[in-house]
Parts: structure tokens; C-alpha cells; sequence
């Protein structure tokens, strides 16, 4: 185990407060784990061990759990065997019939100090949740980054060197449970294929009602098979209707969006820089892990760039960065990343070898007259650092914040 110290930080000032502390993120990605080092927290501040209520919904033994009247009524028989307001976590609290009632309760008897886990981007927007607006905050987790996958694997005993290391992080993803196995990219596939079918079938088609799971499988795979590339449900419906599979624009849509919901994929829309407005098509999707991509449809040289921006994406948006497609006039920034008055562009690419390649890459960002940084990321070493204020980077340094 690793403390997840960023996500520590972040919710500590939290604690103890009278504001409920949801965390979500993709099945695995960490989040029991990190209840527990919650708990940990809590127990080397002082909090008594009769004072710190924990369930989590994937234990048999909370299975009669199922609704909010069982979950308020389980937390009161617990809280009367405590002088003072208690601590309560619960995991994978989408489990649980109308659990928000039993929460937005629990916060106005003022008796717990609440935290809760979710594998569905939509836990704190249903209509239901409306009761805890303003009243909530919410962390988003994320599989391990490159520097965490580094200190777990040295933590089990693989000491590799950097290059190394980050073969196998594009390859396998930041799963934490990878690091238990042998890695032998049979055993690790095999892992990740089980992930990926419990979220299709758990997270999106037993809560959904999804009917068609043989169409949903293939939406997900062509999802994956094109990160990074401009897609759109009018082409997912095309090529499907090629491969002798009608299906409605309406009904890939829906299927996109419960891989959203679910995690599985992140949806990154398209900025006109200089109409200063999104743009309403022409979106891109990355994966929520790059091990998907290695476990479904196979690890292969021509999805390595698009692997590079997704790996990219997800450092900066775990960074706490808003991330979107940059159109300025012709051209295409692989992506601009806003967080309060902080703004990045970037441009990614394997290599910069040939003048070509490097004229491409940096005219797009010259072409930007704003005063805001830019940097071009490859996996070149020694580059020349930079060009008209443009800097270069290499992607593992960036990656590792170096």
C-alpha cells in the first residue's frame, strides 16, 4: 500500500467539518483503500476506534443494507454507543435504494462526520441529490499516476528503471491491483478484462437496464480502439451499420454516456480559442486507464500516440486541471488545461525527429498570441528546451513533475 498523499491533502481540511465527503472514481481505482488510510488519519488524530462507523457495500456481511431506512437505522444503533459526534464511511454507497435520504438526514442530526464512495460520475446529480446541494464536496479519483505506479512497484519489490517503468504504465495502466500479479502480460490482461466486464455489467448494464450487451460491448471497444481520435455517435452508428449492426444515434449516445457515468471513459469537448466558446461536436473520448486498451483489444504501435495524450490528460485533470481540444482557426492544440486563472496549452508527440515534425507541432502554438505558457511534450531526450518561448519537455519528466 502507498498513501495517496494528494488525495489526503485535499480532503483533510475537510475533516471534522459539518460537509460530506464524497469520492468517486472508476471500480479499483482505489478508493476502499483510500477509506481506510481515512481511517488510519483519523485514528493517529485521536478519533477512538468505537467511534469510526465503516461499511462498504461489497462485503456480504452489509448486504441487508439495501435501502436508506436500513442505512439510517444501522448508523443510529451504532451512534448510541458514542458520546460525541462519529465518523462514518461508507463504500460504494450507490448501492444503497434513495441513500440520499439517509445521508442528508445523518448531516442534520449533526451526529456523524460523513464520507461516502461512488463508482458512477452521476451519484451526486440525481434528482435525489439534490437534497445535499451545497452541502457536499466532491474528489475525484483516479487509477495511479506514473510517480505513485513507480513508489507501489518498489514498494513489491520491482525496482526498474524509469524507461522501464514507463513502458509498463502505458501498457498495463495504474490499476493498484496489478501490482499483487506476476507481470506477465497474460495474468495482468486477465485482470483488467475482469474489471473492465464487473463495470459493464455492474456499473452499466444491471443499472441501466441495458438490454442490447453484445451492442454495448462494441461501442466500448470502438471507444477504445479510437482514444484520442475525433468520434462521434453518428460515426460509432456508421460503422456499426458497416459491420451489418443497426443500431439508432440515439441509443450510442446513451451507451457513450453510461460509459462515462461509469468511468470507463472521459469525454473531452472542443475550445475555438479564438471565438472563445465551446464547440458543440467533434469531441474526443480518452480512457479513464490505459490498461483497458491493452486488456480488450490489444497493445499495438499505431494507438501509441493516442496512449501518450491519454496518459497526459489524466495527469491534468488529476492535477485539478478543466481540459479541452484547442481550434485556432486551422489548426488543432492537443490540449489547453484551465484551473482558475491558469491556463496551458500543449502539444504532444512520440518525436520530434525532423524538421517537419518539429515545424507541426510548434507553428500551432506560435500561431497563439496570448501571454498564457506552452509547452511541447515527446519522448525525445535532450531536446532543444525551447523555441519563440515554447518549451519542450519530456513526457516522463512532465509526468513526474521534474
Amino acid at each position: 500500500m502507498i498513501k495517496r498523499t494528494k488525495y489526503l491533502n485535499s480532503i483533510t481540511p475537510f475533516i471534522r467539518k459539518p460537509i460530506i465527503k464524497a469520492i468517486t472514481g472508476v471500480r479499483r481505482c482505489g478508493k476502499s483503500t483510500f477509506l481506510q488510510q481515512i481511517i488510519s488519519y483519523l485514528q493517529e488524530s485521536g478519533a477512538d476506534e468505537n467511534e469510526i462507523i465503516y461499511i462498504n457495500k461489497e462485503l456480504v456481511e452489509f448486504d441487508y443494507i439495501s435501502n436508506y431506512k436500513e442505512l439510517h437505522k444501522f448508523v443510529k444503533t451504532k451512534l448510541k454507543n458514542s458520546r460525541q459526534p462519529a465518523f462514518l464511511l461508507v463504500d460504494e454507497i450507490q448501492e444503497i435504494e434513495n441513500w440520499e435520504k439517509a445521508i442528508a438526514s445523518l448531516l442534520a442530526e449533526k451526529q456523524t462526520d460523513i464520507y461516502i464512495t461512488g463508482s458512477n460520475a452521476r451519484l451526486l446529480s440525481s434528482e435525489l441529490a439534490t437534497l445535499l446541494s451545497g452541502r457536499y464536496i466532491e474528489l475525484k479519483m483516479q487509477t495511479l499516476s506514473f510517480s505513485e505506479f513507480i513508489e507501489l512497484a518498489e514498494n513489491m519489490g520491482k525496482k526498474l528503471p524509469i524507461d522501464k517503468a514507463f513502458d509498463f504504465f502505458l501498457k498495463y495502466g495504474g490499476f493498484p491491483g496489478i501490482h499483487i500479479l506476476e507481470w506477465n502480460d497474460i495474468v495482468v490482461s486477465q485482470y483488467i478484462q475482469s474489471v473492465f466486464n464487473t463495470i459493464l455489467l455492474k456499473d452499466i448494464v444491471m443499472r441501466y437496464d441495458v438490454r442490447d450487451a453484445y451492442m454495448l460491448e462494441k461501442i466500448t471497444h470502438y471507444l477504445i480502439d479510437n482514444c484520442g481520435n475525433i468520434t462521434s455517435a453518428n460515426r460509432i452508428s456508421e460503422f456499426l451499420k458497416s459491420q451489418k449492426r443497426k443500431i439508432s444515434i440515439e441509443t450510442v449516445q446513451n451507451y457513450i454516456q453510461y460509459s462515462c457515468n461509469a468511468f470507463l471513459a472521459y469525454q473531452v469537448k472542443r475550445y475555438d480559442i479564438r471565438g472563445k466558446r465551446m464547440l458543440e461536436s467533434l469531441e474526443k473520448y480518452y480512457l479513464c486507464d490505459t490498461g483497458f486498451q491493452f486488456a480488450t483489444i490489444g497493445y499495438t504501435p499505431e494507438h501509441l500516440p493516442g496512449l501518450l495524450e491519454n496518459i497526459v490528460m489524466l495527469d491534468l485533470f488529476c492535477s485539478g486541471y478543466a481540459v479541452y481540444i484547442g481550434k485556432w482557426n486551422n489548426t488543432e492544440i492537443d490540449f489547453i488545461a484551465e484551473k482558475g486563472n491558469e491556463k496551458l496549452y500543449i502539444q504532444i508527440c512520440m518525436t520530434l525527429s525532423g524538421n517537419k515534425t518539429i515545424d507541426r507541432e510548434y507553428r500551432s502554438l506560435e500561431s497563439i498570441n496570448d501571454h498564457f505558457p506552452k509547452l511541447v511534450l515527446s519522448l525525445d531526450k535532450g531536446f532543444e528546451t525551447s523555441r519563440k518561448g515554447i518549451r519542450w519537455m519530456n513526457i516522463q519528466d512532465f509526468l513526474l513533475k521534474k
